[in-house]
């Protein structure tokens, strides 16, 4: 089977370097209408919110060869309870069980939530399911960094190539943390907050 295609969460993947460091701005990124945004308001609110959503579109390019844009996706899951909006108007998501609901009646794929997980199981959970979708800390795109903390981004893992973590992350810096980066299980549960979702 052909390799999973990589999709950012952001419109222009070039831009990711100087939008994590405060050199560049939602605003700035011309692709913005890429997204499948309505209108860049609808970006600009929405963006940093859908790594979940790059996940999906990219196990959906693996298997159909085509997919909706990410605002898009964000969007029909929103009647499913996915995503909410806190009183504060704040967008709190993804949430893992409407989520699930929403792949399997949109899209036929099964998927299940994994709690309480090991970095050093994940290897041996590829062998049942095809793809899983890892909650990680968004700092491990600076593997060598200690994170303040676990989980708060979703990456898409793929292969388990002898036994290291092979996986995409939406929010990648640079092409060698955006693509096919590959870390030991050890290394990946510095980040890793045991909460996964598996689908197939």
């Amino acid at each position: 089977m052909c390799a999973v295609p990589y999709c950012c969460q952001w419109a222009t993947p070039e831009l990711a370097a100087d939008l994590i460091a405060g050199r560049a701005t939602l605003a700035d990124d011309p692709n913005w209408a890429a997204s499948g945004a309505l209108e860049q308001a609808e970006y600009l609110e929405w963006a940093n919110h859908v790594c979940g959503m790059a996940c999906l579109r990219m196990i959906l390019l693996h298997r159909d060869g085509s997919a909706p844009p990410l605002l898009a996706l964000a969007r029909r899951s929103l009647p499913y309870g996915a995503y909410v909006r806190q009183d504060d108007e704040r967008i709190k998501g993804l949430i893992y069980a409407p989520f699930v609901r929403y792949v399997d009646e949109h899209f036929a794929l099964q998927a299940a939530v994994q709690v309480d997980m090991t970095a050093a199981q994940l290897p041996a959970l590829l062998a049942e399911w095809r793809y899983i979708i890892a909650s990680v800390h968004p700092s491990i795109r600076q593997p060598l960094q200690t994170p303040p903390q676990r989980g708060g981004h979703l990456v898409l893992i793929t292969a388990a190539p002898a036994g290291r973590l092979q996986f995409h992350n939406p929010s990648g810096d640079r092409p060698e943390t955006q693509e096919n980066v590959t870390m030991s299980p050890e290394a990946f549960g510095r980040f890793f907050a045991g909460r996964v979702i598996t689908v197939k």
